[in-house]
C-alpha cells in the first residue's frame, strides 16, 4: 500500500487534491492529516496551500507544520508542495508587508507587477492574479515530468511567484508579463506554482509520477 499524507493547515484544496491521488491507483492510501506521527509516517508528503501567506505560516507554526515538513526534508521523504505551499518554502514573502517563510528554498515571493501594476509584451495590462491556463517549460530532467511533454498546460491561481536565489532549482518556467518559475525541485522536494488537481492530464500525470517518486533521481 502507498500511504500518501495530505498535510492539513486549514488552508488548502486538501479533497480536491485527496480524491485526484485515490482516482489514480487503488494501491494508494490518501490521509488528511495535522498529525506528525502520520504525516512522517508516510511514504510521501503533500504539502497544498490556499490562501494569505501571513494565515498560513501562522497556522503552520501553531501546529508545528513547520517543523514536520524541515524533518521529512531531512529524512529525504518525497514532498510535493503545491501553490502557496511552494511559497512557504522560501526565505520570505512580499504578502501581508513580509512574512518571514520556511527557508527551505532560497528566495523571495513577490507580487505581480508591484505598484507599477503588470504589463504584457503590447504594453496592455494584465489582471492579478493570474487565473488560467499556461504552458511550463520543463528547465531540467526530473521524474516528475515523466510521460509529460514539455510546454505542456497548467492550471495557476495566484497573485504573489517565487523568486528563488538559485536557479538551478528552476524545474520549470513560465511567463505572465514576465517569466517566472513554475516548478522548484531540491532532493526530494518537488514545488509547483500550478495546480495539478485541476490540470487535467498534465496534472495527473504529475501526481502519479510522485506516487512513484523515491525521492531522488529515478522513480520505484
Amino acid at each position: 500500500m502507498n500511504n500518501v499524507a495530505v498535510i492539513d493547515y486549514g488552508m488548502g484544496n486538501l479533497h480536491s487534491v485527496a480524491k485526484a491521488m485515490e482516482s489514480l491507483c487503488k494501491d494508494v492510501r490518501v490521509d488528511v492529516t495535522s498529525d506528525a506521527g502520520r504525516i512522517l509516517a508516510a511514504d510521501r508528503i503533500i504539502f497544498p496551500g490556499v490562501g494569505a501567506i501571513r494565515d498560513c505560516m501562522a497556522e503552520i507554526r501553531r501546529l508545528g507544520i513547520d517543523t514536520i515538513v524541515s524533518e521529512a526534508v531531512r529524512q529525504g521523504k518525497p514532498v510535493l508542495a503545491i501553490c502557496v505551499g511552494m511559497q512557504a518554502l522560501m526565505d520570505s514573502s512580499e504578502e501581508n508587508g513580509h512574512v518571514d517563510c520556511l527557508g527551505l528554498l532560497p528566495g523571495t515571493v513577490k507580487r505581480f507587477g508591484g505598484d507599477q501594476g503588470l504589463l504584457d509584451a503590447d504594453g496592455n495590462r494584465l489582471k492579478v492574479p493570474h487565473m488560467g491556463w499556461n504552458c511550463v517549460q520543463q528547465r531540467r530532467s526530473h521524474p516528475l515530468w515523466q510521460g509529460i511533454a514539455d510546454n505542456s498546460r497548467f492550471y495557476f491561481v495566484h497573485s504573489y511567484f517565487v523568486a528563488p536565489d538559485d536557479t538551478s532549482q528552476v524545474a520549470g518556467a513560465t511567463e505572465y508579463g514576465h517569466e517566472f518559475a513554475a516548478a522548484l525541485s531540491k532532493d526530494s522536494l518537488f514545488a509547483v506554482q500550478f495546480h495539478p488537481e485541476k490540470s487535467q492530464h498534465s496534472g495527473l500525470q504529475l501526481l502519479n509520477n510522485f506516487l512513484h517518486w523515491n525521492g531522488t533521481g529515478s522513480t520505484n
